[in-house]
């Protein structure tokens, strides 16, 4: 219709591959989006585009307009885009090219919309470096990086990459170090050139990368090393020591137990500090044994003395 004359039914129903009333849907939804189709009766009669008008270059329906905006807010809040600025010039652009009721609408509804939380702090990813290893790793495809840790020592490594993993407002990307021969996980942030190699490599079975990402926090070197035994499902343990904090493991044997059932399950974890314990394990409700520090158990025993005096009191 844009390259101009009127177009009969039939005409686009053929080019469309579709029947004459589909057509006449089709026309219905352009003129709702504020597009000026004209109807023009008679023998040749058909439909055509009000003179000198052009469509724009993206056109979204209600839903999928709502869709791309919230979803443009949603990640700029969770830290799920390459730059700031870049979501929000992404959505004015949208904004532009929507018709005038809908930009109207969508305005309304994100200037009503609250959140809960508030907009977390991230340091995003380069554009250019999360599209080269992202392309490494669907190519399985050697990738060099230049990568900064969180000591501030610089470094040149060779990765072979599984995949990319976001998690809690961070970018991941998961693979075998090369020049380590272990498998490693660096922040996409930190890292400040990537250049793909020549080669190629095979993908590990095992574990997916988000699994290997969690695992990996699980498992990474803090002050305390923890050890507890706790009575109940994984499911109980899992509500309030995650796979990023906690690994578990069968204390009892496992013969033909149900894996749903309550039974006496090894936690092991690291952490920096440990007062926040304490707190997460009364609010477990279930038995559980301090292996070790006996740290833990000394605070473990001073808050069941704050909660009982308090308890006490009238």
């Amino acid at each position: 219709m844009q390259s101009g004359g009127t177009r009969t039914v039939a005409e686009l129903a053929d080019r469309l591959g579709v029947e004459g009333r589909t057509v006449r849907r089709y026309v219905d939804q352009l003129i709702d989006l504020d597009v000026p189709v004209e109807s023009v009766r008679g023998r040749y009669g058909g439909y055509r585009l009000a003179p000198g008008y052009r469509l724009p270059p993206l056109m979204l329906g209600d839903d999928e307009a709502l869709a791309v905006l919230l979803g443009l807010v949603a990640g700029r809040r969770a830290g799920l885009t390459t730059e700031l600025t870049a979501s929000e010039t992404a959505a004015a652009k949208i904004r532009r090219v929507l018709p005038r009721h809908l930009a109207h609408r969508l305005d309304a509804l994100l200037e009503a919309l609250a959140f809960t939380d508030r907009p977390g702090e991230f340091d995003t990813p380069d554009a250019g470096v999360l599209l080269t290893v992202a392309d490494a790793v669907r190519h399985r495809r050697p990738v060099s990086i230049r990568y900064t840790d969180r000591d501030g020592r610089r470094s040149e490594r060779t990765l072979h990459a599984y995949g990319i993993v976001a998690h809690a407002g961070r970018w991941y990307v998961t693979g075998r170090d090369a020049s380590a021969g272990a498998d490693r996980t660096f922040r996409l942030d930190r890292i400040a050139d990537a250049r793909t190699l020549p080669g190629s490599f095979e993908a590990p079975e095992g574990p997916g990368p988000a699994e290997r990402v969690l695992s990996g926090f699980a498992t990474a070197g803090y002050r305390h090393e923890v050890t507890l035994r706790i009575h109940g499902t994984p499911e109980q343990i899992r509500a309030r020591l995650p796979a990023t904090v906690a690994t578990l493991e069968e204390h009892e044997p496992a013969a033909d137990r149900d894996p749903a059932a309550e039974r006496w399950l090894r936690v092991e974890l690291r952490a920096e500090r440990l007062d926040w314990l304490p707190p997460v394990l009364a609010a477990l409700d279930r038995p559980f044994v301090v292996e070790r520090p006996g740290e833990l158990r000394d605070l473990v025993a001073a808050l069941a003395d704050r909660l009982a005096s308090c308890a006490r009191q009238t």
